[in-house]
C-alpha cells in the first residue's frame, strides 16, 4: 500500500471513477448489474484504495491515436441509404430547433390572438404591445440559435438522447417482466 491508497478521495475523484465505469459499460466490459454495482460502491468509496480496487481488472483508457484499431473510414449508412451522420443531424437540428422556438411561437400566438379580440372587442385599433412580448424574447432566441448551433447543440442533444435510448432498452433487456 503506497501512501496515497490510504489518503480520502475527493468527489471529483469518485466522478472521475464513475466516468471510467460508464466507458467500460460501453465498451461492453461490464454488463448493467455489475455497472450499477460498482458505481454505487464507487460513490461510497472513501479511500483512493476503494476506488482503485474497482478498477483494477479494467484496462486503461487508450486515446484512439495510439489505439492499435483502426477507426472506420468510410461513411456509416443507414437502413434508407443516406449517410447516417448527415440524416441525424438534420433530424437533430430540426428537433432541436423545434425545441427552441415552438414555446416562443405558441405564447406569441396567444398575446396576438389577445390584442386582437380586445382590439375587435373595443372597436379600434389598439396599441400592438405583443411586440414587447415578441421583441425581447424573440432577440434571447436568436442569439440562442446562432450560438447553440455554432457549438453543435443540436448533435451534443441527440448523443444524450442515443445514450439514454440505449440504457433504457439495456434495462428492459436485463429485466423484461417490468416495462418502464
Amino acid at each position: 500500500m503506497d501512501g496515497r491508497d490510504g489518503l480520502r478521495a475527493a468527489d471529483s475523484d469518485r466522478a472521475a471513477v464513475a466516468d471510467r465505469l460508464r466507458v467500460a459499460l460501453d465498451e461492453g466490459r461490464l454488463d448493467l448489474h455489475e455497472y450499477d454495482e460498482r458505481l454505487q460502491r464507487a460513490y461510497a468509496a472513501r479511500t483512493y484504495a476503494d476506488l482503485e480496487a474497482l478498477l483494477t481488472d479494467l484496462p486503461p483508457v487508450t486515446p484512439t491515436q495510439w489505439s492499435g484499431l483502426a477507426p472506420t473510414t468510410g461513411p456509416t449508412v443507414s437502413p434508407l441509404g443516406d449517410p447516417l451522420g448527415q440524416a441525424l443531424t438534420r433530424g437533430a437540428t430540426a428537433r432541436w430547433l423545434a425545441e427552441v422556438w415552438f414555446p416562443y411561437l405558441r405564447v406569441i400566438a396567444i398575446v396576438v390572438t389577445i390584442w386582437a379580440v380586445t382590439s375587435v372587442l373595443s372597436q379600434d385599433l389598439l396599441y400592438f404591445w405583443p411586440a414587447w412580448v415578441a421583441g425581447p424574447w424573440g432577440a434571447v432566441l436568436v442569439v440562442r440559435t446562432v450560438t447553440g448551433l455554432a457549438g453543435r447543440e443540436p448533435q451534443r442533444q441527440a448523443i444524450k438522447r442515443q445514450r439514454r435510448r440505449e440504457r433504457k432498452q439495456a434495462k428492459r433487456a436485463i429485466n423484461p417482466d417490468n416495462p418502464q
